[in-house]
C-alpha cells in the first residue's frame, strides 16, 4: 500500500525539474497524478510514464486553472492535493538592475509567479471545501530569505507567495485545507545547469552546510509531509529545503 493511494494530486509546472520529480514521487507513493504544465509534449511525456493525467495549462490564466481543476476532478472523482509549483524561474530571466526591468517583464513574472498560485489554489478549493479537506504546497525559493540582486521582480515573486500562502491559511482551516511553502535552494534541474553554468552551482554547495548538488528530488520528501495527514495541524509555514545554506 502506497502512502497517497487512492488520493489525487495536481501539480502544476508538473513536467519538468522539481515538478516533474513531484509527479514521479506522489505516483510512486500510490496517488493519481495530473500532471499540468504549459508544455503539452512534455506533461504528456511524464503522464504516460507515471499513468496519471496530462492537463495543458496556463496558471496565469483564470479559465485554464478552472479547467484544470475540473478536469482532474472529472478523472479521478476528488483533489486531496495541490502542488503549486509552476513559475517563471530565475534561469530564464536575464539578470539586470532593478532599474532596467521592463514594466512588461515586471507584470510576467507576477502574473505567473503570484497569480498563478492563486488562481490555482483557487481553482481547487471548492472540491476541497466539498470533502472538508485539502493540502495545497506552494514552491516559492530561498532567494525570498536572503535577497539576490539582479533578480529583482523574480526574488519579489517569490517573498509575495510566503505571504500569500500565510494570508490563504488564516482563511482555509476552517475548511479544514491546509497551505504551506516550500524555499528551495539552487536546484540542479537542466535549466540550472544551462543558465548558470557549474561555477554557480559551485559556490552554492561551498554555501551549504551539506555539501553537494541539490536535485529535484531532494523536494519530494518536504511536499509529502506537508501533502499527509501527519501535518495535519501544520499551516502557514516555510519549511527551507536547501541543504543548510540559510537557517531559517
Amino acid at each position: 500500500m502506497g502512502q497517497f493511494d487512492g488520493q489525487v494530486v495536481i501539480v502544476t509546472g508538473g513536467a519538468m525539474g522539481i515538478g516533474a520529480a513531484h509527479s514521479r514521487g506522489f505516483a510512486a507513493a500510490g496517488a493519481k497524478v495530473a500532471v499540468a504544465d504549459l508544455d503539452e509534449v512534455a506533461a504528456n511525456a511524464v503522464a504516460r510514464e507515471i499513468g496519471g493525467l496530462a492537463l495543458k495549462v496556463d496558471v496565469s490564466d483564470e479559465e485554464g486553472t478552472k479547467a484544470m481543476a475540473k478536469a482532474a476532478f472529472d478523472r479521478y472523482g476528488r483533489i486531496d492535493v495541490l502542488i503549486n509549483n509552476a513559475a517563471l524561474f530565475s534561469t530564464i530571466l536575464p539578470k539586470k538592475p532593478w532599474t532596467e526591468i521592463p514594466v512588461q517583464e515586471w507584470d510576467r513574472v507576477m502574473a505567473v509567479n503570484v497569480r498563478g498560485m492563486m488562481l490555482a489554489a483557487r481553482a481547487v478549493f471548492p472540491y476541497m471545501k466539498a470533502q472538508g479537506k485539502g493540502r495545497i504546497v506552494n514552491t516559492s525559493s530561498n532567494t525570498a530569505l536572503s535577497g539576490v540582486p539582479f533578480l529583482l521582480h523574480y526574488v519579489t515573486s517569490k517573498g509575495a507567495i510566503i505571504a500569500l500562502t500565510r494570508a490563504l491559511a488564516r482563511e482555509l482551516g476552517d475548511s479544514g485545507i491546509t497551505v504551506n511553502v516550500i524555499t528551495p535552494g539552487l536546484v540542479s534541474t537542466e535549466g540550472v545547469k544551462k543558465g548558470y553554468g557549474q561555477e554557480m552551482i559551485d559556490a552554492r554547495i561551498a554555501a551549504r552546510s551539506i555539501k553537494r548538488e541539490q536535485v529535484p528530488e531532494d523536494l519530494v520528501g518536504a511536499a509529502m509531509f506537508l501533502a499527509s495527514d501527519a501535518s495535519a495541524f501544520i499551516t502557514g509555514q516555510v519549511i527551507n529545503v536547501d541543504g543548510g545554506q540559510i537557517m531559517h
